[in-house]
């Protein structure tokens, strides 16, 4: 048997098997191919392609791109919380229900969801590329975008709910707030005076990434039957954002506060 064919079994044997059957849940190969596509095409694709032509505006797109991230948000949102976070699920320590009853099909098709919604924001960077917007094109925007496919498969492959969905909840929220918000943006110069909250966007995102340290850090020492393993994957997953977006926050605030201080003097 070769490498591939173990590995395939193992992925049969340990998966969830009621997200077997769903659609790119068979193997990583697609997502990981979809990733490295995506990473081509911000990087070296779309750049060469833009080089010798003028922006494009994409005001009308990104209005209703923004939008639609908006409603999509809000749907995940609400179905976190009927899918177990309103009443049902614990806050300390929460196992997955692989059952087939009707609420943790619900939440196990959320994860999926949850998934595709990964994908399509994709778009973010593509936009960014059309728009010649390089300097937004980050290290921290594309480990972001280029990581959070392959963490979603994962969860609906192998564990579709529990205490793990609770970043996914938080994000959700977050993202709510910060489509929103690009969608004013998009709107015009003529909207920027609705934006001047634009820094507690990233108070917001730092705020979320404490939550979901400490959230996972209860796996350490509580067992309820979540893979430990997994909460600690969470807790680096959420130091590692935390530093990148603090350091978003310095460079974009503080260090400009500071330049302009020097300025004045």
């Amino acid at each position: 048997m070769n490498f591939l064919a173990l590995f395939i079994n193992i992925l049969l044997v340990i998966s969830d098997p009621r997200t077997t059957d769903w659609p790119l849940m068979q193997s990583p190969v697609p997502t990981v191919l979809m990733v490295l596509g995506y990473l081509y095409t911000v990087i070296i694709l779309g750049p060469r392609i833009m080089r010798d032509r003028k922006p494009f505006k994409l005001k009308e797109v990104l209005i209703a791109y923004n939008g639609f991230q908006v409603l999509f948000s809000l749907f995940m949102l609400y179905e976190h919380l009927m899918s177990g976070w309103f009443l049902d699920y614990s806050f300390k320590c929460q196992p997955v229900d692989y059952s087939n009853s009707k609420k943790a099909l619900r939440m196990a098709n959320l994860c999926w969801w949850y998934y595709i919604s990964k994908l399509t924001e994709f778009a973010d960077t593509i936009f960014f590329v059309m728009r010649k917007k390089d300097s937004q094109i980050s290290l921290l925007h594309l480990y972001h975008h280029s990581l959070t496919p392959i963490e979603t498969w994962i969860l609906v492959k192998f564990i579709a709910g529990g205490h793990g969905t609770f970043s996914n909840l938080i994000n959700n929220m977050v993202h709510v707030v910060m489509y929103f918000y690009y969608m004013v943006s998009a709107m015009g110069p003529e909207y920027y005076k609705y934006l001047w909250w634009k820094k507690h966007l990233t108070h917001i995102q730092l705020l979320q990434f404490t939550l979901v340290f400490f959230h996972s850090a209860q796996l350490i020492w509580t067992d309820c039957g979540y893979p430990t393993f997994i909460g600690l994957l969470l807790i680096l997953h959420s130091t590692i954002f935390f530093v990148l977006f603090a350091h978003f926050y310095y460079q974009a605030y503080c260090r400009t506060s500071e330049k302009k201080a020097i300025k004045s003097q």
